[in-house]
């Protein structure tokens, strides 16, 4: 999961956000990156501007962050699979331990 995503995770929805300005004094950076990474954030769902009023947090989009776990499952899968076969562990051990761990983590 991204910083974004992780940080957008725990934000409460209707969280206000500092303005522009405040955010790029704060960050050292210019008025206009930081503008268009509120403009990237609003169009990828995380956030919402109203006019005259500033950005909140969006409601999270529970498809969003079930694709972000999903994809860091994948990553993760995919790094076992490397070790595993690294140590000449074939897929019945490899499903044991798995569902070791599973049972013993329900």
């Amino acid at each position: 999961m991204s910083y974004r995503e992780q940080f957008f995770a725990l934000q409460p929805p209707g969280q206000a956000l500092p303005s522009i300005r405040a955010l790029a004094k704060d960050l050292r950076v210019s008025v206009i990156t930081t503008k268009r990474a509120y403009e990237e954030l609003e169009k990828a769902g995380y956030l919402y501007t109203v006019p005259a009023k500033g950005s909140y947090v969006a409601e999270k989009n529970t498809q969003l962050v079930r694709e972000a776990y999903l994809t860091q499952i994948e990553e993760h899968m995919t790094e076992i699979l490397s070790l595993a076969d690294s140590c000449g562990l074939g897929e019945e051990e490899l499903l044991q331990m798995f569902r070791l761990l599973y049972e013993t983590h329900a």
